[in-house]
């Protein structure tokens, strides 16, 4: 598991090798015990128990931030060092 950006208490990550479970480019949040996964291309919820604030800062960044995630995922799933991302501000 990669921590890619932090903002607001949310913490952004990627897991390597980790295109089989969901079948799309996604992300992991976590915030005070709470956790969602996110797909990238449209920032859709995957699987939530986070706060509907909260999920709307991460869609948010998504949207802001999608081609470097991408970026991202492609270096993830191969099992490369991903980089960090600006947190939103």
């Amino acid at each position: 598991m990669a921590i890619i950006s932090m903002f607001y208490g949310i913490i952004v990550s990627m897991y390597y090798f980790d295109n089989k479970q969901h079948n799309t480019p996604h992300i992991h949040v976590r915030y005070q015990g709470e956790e969602a996964v996110f797909s990238i291309p449209d920032g859709k919820v995957l699987n939530a128990t986070m706060k509907t604030n909260k999920r709307k800062l991460v869609e948010a960044w998504i949207l802001i931030h999608e081609d470097e995630l991408m970026a991202d995922w492609e270096l993830a799933i191969n099992g490369e060092e991903v980089f960090k991302i600006d947190p939103l501000k």
